[in-house]
């Protein structure tokens, strides 16, 4: 993975001062992650070419990581891709450039605007081409963009994730580096380390004397920092003088908010609700909220990823010290093995679990489910596909490893299948703000044991 910066114009050759490298010599750097290459392809005095390369090394990415045998981390674009890792093992290397920090001689051009070509990619994104331009036009790129070339029909190749981005612009060294080291990140949509408050300050560095003003900071601010308390906690989003926007801001819920607060409020007027089995819990949210429910005798929550049960366990180790609230047994496991010791429990909970099963397997996992795991309720939810427009999303799924999204007809028909074929009636409901014509944002279906079964 590489970037590719072009300066042209009479003082072109300052460049090469205010990255403190030696156009003459080849930069070879093993950090931590990978490798650092800097050449200088072309160093004349109107024109200097300068190529920034990173070879990531995934055995030492892996080192002090809980999932470590995952093997994702060797099957994976990681190695070629531009992303957060490309940014995190360059920082070093081109740290002068990014605080503006030159030799004293070389001050005064920190805030000199040279003409610049930059290149880089392949760049696995899930967003549009306008979504990409919305990010850097505004602050004065002239953007091109161009899909990877891959071995697939033509209707294929034109929805490739790959794209090599080239930007042109009037900008300062400093900027151009802060500019990429925050939106490489958003673009890219992933984050191979933990995300903390060290981000909130990285951001507000980087994102000094230009993020306040994008038109896409609230987008910007969010892909960065991902989690919503530690949002909060930046006070990013603080900093309209309207109050009364701030408040709006702070006070809008979320889905997952509402999702976590609608299964809770269910679990409460249940009429069986002391044994509980939270199915694929990820990072412990929903089961970090029921373990303070009055009545919960036993709490269970089971995960596949040995990454997602550590973040849920990190997360509860921080609520043992509240009072009234019920510890959960941690187990690795999923729906495809089947595990006797989770059978007969009161309430089985699949919060946003079926879409990442493929449809031809789910006949046989809710049949597992309803003949032998027979819990007394059932409580699943799913997206709305319909809702789906509301986001402005045409046919794309809300998440990359959906299988499926259903309509409301498709749920309906699923839900009337199993109440016809099982020893189960069911409820239906809706998780989120309800718009005419396109309903709940989440579909929510309370199957329970027929009296008498």
């Amino acid at each position: 993975m590489q970037i590719s910066l072009k300066v042209y114009g009479e003082h072109a050759g300052m460049v090469s001062h205010l990255i403190a490298k030696n156009p003459h010599n080849l930069y070879e750097r093993k950090e931590k992650g990978g490798l650092v290459r800097i050449v200088f392809t072309k160093n004349e005095e109107r024109e200097v070419n300068i190529l920034f390369f990173v070879t990531v090394d995934n055995v030492e990415l892996t080192k002090n990581q809980t999932n470590f045998s995952s093997i994702t981390h060797y099957i994976n674009d990681r190695e070629s891709a531009v992303s957060s890792i490309f940014c995190s093992v360059l920082r070093k290397a081109v740290g002068t450039a990014l605080n503006g920090k030159p030799k004293e001689e070389f001050k005064d051009w920190v805030n000199f605007a040279f003409s610049l070509e930059i290149t880089f990619g392949p760049l696995s994104t899930n967003l549009s081409e306008k979504e990409i331009r919305e990010l850097f036009e505004p602050l004065g790129y002239e953007v091109s963009i161009e899909n990877g070339k891959v071995l697939l029909p033509a209707a294929f190749q034109k929805k490739s994730s790959a794209k090599f981005i080239t930007l042109k612009a009037n900008q300062t060294i400093q900027d151009f580096f802060r500019h990429l080291f925050v939106l490489i990140p958003v673009m890219d949509q992933y984050k191979h380390y933990f995300i903390d408050e060290k981000e909130v300050d990285k951001l507000k560095r980087y994102g000094e004397g230009w993020l306040s003003s994008h038109p896409k900071k609230s987008f910007i601010i969010k892909e960065s920092l991902i989690f919503s308390d530690l949002i909060d906690k930046s006070r990013l989003l603080d900093s309209n003088s309207n109050n009364q926007k701030q408040e709006t801001i702070v006070k809008k819920k979320s889905l997952n908010q509402w999702r976590y607060e609608k299964i809770v409020e269910t679990v409460k007027i249940l009429p069986h609700n002391s044994r509980i089995v939270d199915m694929g819990a990820g990072e412990g949210k929903l089961t970090a909220q029921l373990g303070f429910v009055n009545g919960i005798k036993e709490l269970i929550a089971v995960e596949p990823s040995e990454r997602e049960q550590q973040k849920a366990k990190k997360r509860i180790e921080a609520l043992v010290d509240k009072p009234d609230f019920l510890f959960p047994t941690f187990k690795w496991g999923s729906l495809f093995y089947y595990d006797s010791e989770l059978e007969n429990k009161d309430i089985f909970i699949l919060c946003e679990v079926i879409e990442h099963i493929d449809e031809n397997r789910l006949f046989k996992t809710f049949e597992t489910i309803f003949t032998k795991y027979q819990p007394y309720h059932l409580i699943i939810t799913t997206p709305n596909q319909d809702y789906n427009v509301v986001y402005d999303m045409k046919e794309a799924k809300r998440h990359s490893d959906h299988r499926f999204e259903w309509t409301r007809q498709q749920f309906q028909e699923w839900v009337s299948y199993w109440q016809n074929h099982s020893t189960y009636e069911v409820q239906i409901d809706g998780i989120g703000e309800f718009v005419e014509g396109f309903g709940f944002p989440t579909q929510m279906a309370i199957f329970s044991k027929k009296r008498g079964v």
